[in-house]
């Protein structure tokens, strides 16, 4: 099938009737019957039966736009692509991070780094990991920062620092921030649970389950800025990352140590295919810099 006819079966399919698909491409009806007939007349067999004015789609149909959908997925893509292109090599940065990210840190680094570069435009996107991970492929952002990101094809990662889980709890708590508590510790406490659709979670999640300890979970959240903002109302303890602890969101909780230690790293992420401009490469070094800065 030729690529006008898989955008006109797509849409056909999709739509229900020539007269919707000839809305939805911005063509005429008679301009969508023909392709779809010259389509079927290469194939061999029909690909929709006419019946009382209605498009029924056959057999053959259902299974053919299993495979066209993956075509046209992968087509949406490469719009995107050849769209986002003209942006990539402006005066622009653009930058997705996972939400832990957004509350101070790159705030911060993007400020100071506007003193140095006043004429740099940044997007910026907060986003999961694997949101991330479509973003760069699609061209749609220039680098991608995240927490012990797992390798992907396609993409290249540069570590920036070392950081490590610490227990949050309420100003008010027993807890000494100088003194590292162990899991075990945490027992007895109401505890805010963190869902492990991430590498950082599921490293936690790992680490949980294998100390054997039973914890009084009284509520679970997909960020870390969350959990904060729980235990900073009273909620509970949690664990997480040193960024989360040490961000100015709502209210103030103690970070502790947590012992023995569990690390993690900081890692950039950009297209493999495509060489990071020097402005961007810029803003990489300065990020590291302001990473190492605020975990001390």
């Amino acid at each position: 099938m030729r690529l006008r006819q898989i955008e006109v079966f797509h849409a056909i399919y999709s739509s229900g009737s020539m007269t919707n698909a000839a809305i939805l491409l911005n063509v005429s009806q008679p301009s969508i019957s023909k392709v779809l007939a010259h389509a079927e007349q290469q194939l061999g067999y029909l690909l929709f039966e006419r019946n009382k004015g209605k498009l029924i789609p056959t057999p053959e149909a259902h299974q053919l736009f299993e495979h066209v959908a993956d075509v046209y997925r992968d087509i949406g893509r490469l719009r995107h692509v050849a769209s986002n292109l003209r942006v990539a090599n402006s005066g622009r940065i653009r930058i997705a991070g996972t939400p832990a990210f957004g509350i101070e840190l790159l705030p911060r680094a993007i400020s100071t780094f506007s003193l140095k570069y006043p004429d740099v435009v940044f997007e910026i996107e907060t986003l999961h990991l694997q949101e991330i991970n479509s973003a760069l492929l699609e061209s749609r952002v220039d680098i991608g920062i995240a927490f012990d990101p797992i390798a992907s094809p396609g993409l290249q990662m540069r570590t920036l620092a070392k950081s490590r889980f610490v227990v949050l709890a309420p100003p008010d708590s027993e807890f000494d921030s100088n003194k590292p508590l162990a899991i075990e510790n945490l027992a007895d406490h109401r505890f805010i649970g963190l869902n492990d659709r991430d590498p950082l979670g599921r490293l936690l999640s790992t680490k949980l389950a294998s100390s054997n300890v039973k914890l009084n979970v009284v509520a679970w959240t997909e960020t870390y800025h969350v959990a904060r903002a729980l235990v900073a109302f009273g909620a509970g303890i949690s664990i997480a990352d040193e960024i989360t602890a040490r961000s100015s969101s709502v209210g103030r909780v103690k970070a502790v140590p947590l012992e023995p230690a569990l690390e993690f790293e900081i890692r950039a992420l950009h297209l493999s295919s495509t060489p990071l401009s020097l402005l961007a490469n810029n803003f990489i070094e300065h990020l590291q810099e302001s990473i190492v800065e605020f975990l001390e």
